[in-house]
Order: structure tokens, then sequence, then C-alpha cells
């Protein structure tokens, strides 16, 4: 693949999946209603994630996407630290929001806990059941692997979440199957991005796909 091409589309979509799982960690701590559902905040833009991930394994491998779920995982870790460091950080004596800012950002320990846990469970478990699936399949049924490892990673994902964070605080298994259930609608509806990405980059290189060092492969058929 040429450098600059591959650069083109590999780190776009990096900083999209560095920016939705930061701002997901944000995120959780608020409970929405979403159609009768209670759901953290930053389901959507957890969701995300998966679709990047998918993307990644289906152009440039399993090593390539198993290396960016670690580097979102050092992004949440910098987040984290720069976080508690503004918490603890004194304020000016004219600014009175405190409080404000500390209900918002300072997540509970379970809760980071909680996100960390299931973030690496998750998201590794997507990479090895896409490409699991990629390798059943023989390349083929782009919509299968996309949807089940997305959509059996999402309830990993929701069950460790929402135990770890909020068991004995809230009513847990409305949360889970909530959550679950969101997730599961935005994997259906991100398919026809899944593809589009993906046919997208593969025509721009006039090729079906690469390995996992971004060489060229063949068609698979």
């Amino acid at each position: 693949m040429n450098q600059n091409l591959n650069n083109a589309y590999f780190i776009p979509l990096v900083s999209v999946f560095i920016g939705s799982i930061t701002i997901a960690s944000v995120l959780a701590s608020k409970i929405i209603v979403f159609f009768g559902f209670f759901v953290p905040a930053g389901v959507i833009a957890y969701s995300c994630t998966f679709i990047v991930t998918d993307v990644i394994s289906e152009i440039w491998g399993k090593q390539r996407a198993n290396s960016v779920v670690i580097g979102g995982f050092l992004s949440l870790m910098t987040v984290l630290i720069l976080i508690k460091i503004s918490l603890v950080w004194p304020s000016a004596p004219f600014w009175n929001n405190q409080e404000a800012f500390q209900s918002v950002l300072g997540a509970t320990p379970r809760i980071i806990v909680g996100s960390f846990l299931a973030y690496l469970v998750s998201q590794f478990h997507d990479v090895w059941a896409f490409h699991f699936w990629k390798k059943i399949t023989k390349g083929k049924h782009l919509w299968l692997r996309n949807n089940v490892s997305t959509i059996f990673s999402q309830f990993i994902d929701s069950v460790i979440f929402i135990i770890v964070a909020f068991y004995g605080v809230f009513p847990i298994w409305p949360l889970i199957l909530g959550q679950w259930l969101i997730k599961v609608v935005i994997a259906i509806l991100d398919t026809p991005i899944v593809y589009f990405i993906v046919i997208l980059i593969k025509r721009r290189n006039g090729h079906s796909g690469y390995n996992e060092l971004g060489h060229e492969i063949a068609e698979e058929q």
C-alpha cells in the first residue's frame, strides 16, 4: 500500500477511535433515557469504536487492530491522569464551579475500573471474533462478521461495565439489557457505514485488502 494513502485513511480512523473512546468515558457517569431504556450517555460514542476496529481489521488485519485497541487504552489512561490532576489542582479564587466540575469529571473508582476492564475484554474479543468469522466465511459476508463480532462484544462490555460500576447502586439488569439492546440496534445500523468505508478504501487502493503489515493481499474468494 502506498504509505501516504495508507496514512490518509488509517490516521483519521484512529483519530475517530481515540476521540470516541475518550469522550465515552467522560459521558459514562450520566444515565440517560433512550427509547425507554436507561443507558450511560456514552453509548453512541463507544459504539463508534467498534465500527473503526472492524474496518481496520478488514483492511489492515488483526495485528494492526489490536495495536489500535492498546493505543486507545493508553489514551484512556492519559485522559484519566490529566482529569485527576485538574481535579486536585487548586482553583482560582474567583472560580466557583469546583463542585460541578467534580460531579461531572470525578468518576468513582468503580466506574473507572469497570470502563477499563470492559474496554480491554470487549475490544480484544471483537477483533478476535471478527477474524474468527472471517476465516469461517472465507473472507465473504462482511455484514455477518461485523454484526456477530460487535453484538457479542457489546454484550460482554455491557455486562462487565454495569456490574463493576453500578452493582448495588442501580438495578443492574435493566441497565445491562437497555445498554446492550441499544448497542445491537446501533451495530445493525452501522453496517452500511462499515461497507462504505471498506469499499472506499479498497477501491481507492485498487486491491481487496491488506495483511497485518499493510502489504497487499490477493482477492479472497
